[in-house]
């Protein structure tokens, strides 16, 4: 699995004009189910998003996390994340899981996010959303979950 993350003042996502989820401070996380991902993933990607430090302590160094700051999560599924760009002019989608597995595992994630911090508001799956952000800082990573035996 893998999440473009950034640190908003605010993010919203709409479907068709209706607003689906909505967000002060806190996170947006763009995130990709690969082929081969399991609930082990998820798991680990949950904990990655809600720790990772990327909010201003007192002293002005990024030191807290979302769940320090208590701030809002949006997650927004974005399957072309796990896109491979290495070759031509047009991606290529099969690192990306199919649409039922991509399913199941976002939800799961969503899942285990929400077990652990609130507030968290979620995109819609599969749906054309647009998603409307302002980046604080700006500030944005790119985290990826392996499965275990694939990391170093």
């Amino acid at each position: 699995m893998l999440a473009v993350v950034q640190r908003v003042a605010r993010a919203e996502v709409r479907v068709d004009g209706e607003s689906v989820g909505r967000i002060g401070p806190g996170l947006l996380a763009l995130v990709a189910v690969e082929r081969g991902d399991t609930e082990a993933q998820a798991e680990r990607l949950a904990g990655r998003l809600l720790g990772y430090r990327m909010f201003a302590d007192a002293g002005d160094k990024m030191n807290l996390s979302v769940m320090d700051t208590g701030g809002g999560v949006l997650l927004v599924s974005q399957f072309t994340l796990a896109a491979d760009t290495r070759k031509g002019m047009r991606p290529s989608f099969t690192p990306a899981a199919d649409p039922e597995t991509g399913r199941r595992l976002f939800d799961e994630l969503v899942a285990r996010v929400r077990a652990r911090h609130g507030p968290v508001e979620t995109g819609r799956f599969g749906a054309n959303m647009q998603v409307e952000l302002v980046n604080d800082g700006p500030v944005t990573f790119s985290l990826r979950v392996a499965p275990p035996e694939a990391e170093p």
